[in-house]
């Protein structure tokens, strides 16, 4: 059975945040809201637990997991950030974007790309996912809550529950979620390239492709 907490969505209880981060230090897999929609989350490098994420989300071993973090400086420990990308990030974080970089060595090769080595990063604009992060003291391993056969992700708390409460350990109820993903944007090839347009305005990226 897992756990239920609601979190208050603006001002979260820094109790619930604690409780929360010691489930995923001792192996577990959490639901928590982000500015974008729900998200599955756990700790990086946790073999165990990224199967978990994979079977319940019928993922391949090429599904990218999006490294979710509380700032930039948490993005430069695991990403090679040049001074036009570091601008980039400093002008859209945070907020609902997810940015593919080249990975340094800090990241387990089983969360990169098998062939191009990059990773996913986004620091979210949402009070939750940001104190997850950031009493985690590391990023938190994520993939959208889009169940197997379902376009949408889930976004009632309470219907979370019921499907879920026995493949999670904790779902954090911040109140409905958004249904869009976030855009994607590519950065390890130096021009930024827009990859998938989600619920962040893609413009000033495009504009840069001009």
């Amino acid at each position: 059975m897992s756990q239920f907490f609601q979190v208050h969505p603006e001002n979260p209880q820094p109790r619930l945040i604690k409780q929360a981060v010691e489930i995923l230090r001792s192996g577990g897999v959490i639901v928590y809201p982000t500015d974008s929609s729900y998200a599955i989350g756990c700790l990086i490098g946790d073999k165990g637990a990224v199967e978990r994420i994979r079977r319940l989300r019928q993922l391949d071993d090429k599904h990218n997991f999006t490294l979710v973090c509380s700032d930039l400086s948490q993005i430069g420990l695991f990403a090679k950030v040049d001074t036009g990308a570091f601008r980039l990030l400093k002008a859209h974080t945070p907020g609902p974007y997810t940015f593919i970089l080249s990975a340094t060595r800090e990241v387990p090769r089983m969360l990169l790309h098998p062939k191009r080595r990059t990773i996913g990063l986004r620091v979210p604009a949402h009070p939750i996912a940001l104190a997850l992060a950031e009493q985690l003291g590391e990023p938190l391993m994520s993939v959208s809550l889009i169940l197997p056969g379902e376009e949408l992700p889930m976004s009632d708390p309470y219907e979370m529950r019921q499907i879920l409460e026995h493949q999670v350990d904790l779902i954090i109820d911040g109140g409905y979620g958004g249904l869009e993903a976030s855009t994607v944007i590519n950065l390890a090839e130096g021009e930024p390239e827009v990859i998938r347009v989600g619920c962040g305005d893609p413009t000033p990226f495009q504009e840069h492709e001009a």
